[in-house]
């Protein structure tokens, strides 16, 4: 079995019982179908990048799971007829060497979930030595 992640953005709108019977759903489907939960990550609302359906913000909510790749096909189609997920997408999870490496030691390999947390990304740019430049010295400042 092959493990993948799920990204669901649901109507802001829909109540609480309404979106946990969609991820409800979700997850018995995936057990149903011969896999299993790894972890389910609710994100909260958030802003979208552009209007969906008349909306300007979503929420968002993550589950990692394993699954033959036979299940995933039915796993899309039935999301894009639920009425409640504005969007949804499955991606495979493709471990780095060293996380496989280290997940055959015995290690946890919770680090390559996502969070719902912001961070900040930090931008070093590119650094220039002053001594190398070939502006003139009063441009320099």
């Amino acid at each position: 079995m092959r493990r993948y992640e799920l990204m669901l953005v649901l109507r802001p709108d829909a109540p609480d019982e309404r979106a946990s019977a969609v991820i409800d759903r979700t997850t018995r489907y995936v057990v149903a179908s011969g896999g299993q939960i790894v972890k389910v990550a609710p994100w909260g609302r958030r802003r979208l990048a552009y209007p969906i359906d008349r909306y300007r913000e979503g929420s968002y909510h993550i589950v990692v799971f394993e699954s033959p790749a036979e299940a995933i096909v039915e796993l899309e189609r039935s999301l894009q007829i639920t009425e409640d997920v504005l969007r949804s997408l499955v991606t495979r999870v493709v471990k780095p060497v060293k996380a496989r490496r280290d997940a055959a030691a015995g290690e946890a390999d919770d680090a390559d979930i996502p969070s719902g947390e912001d961070e900040e990304e930090v931008d070093e740019g590119e650094l220039i030595d002053e001594s190398e430049s070939e502006a003139a010295p009063a441009a320099i400042d």
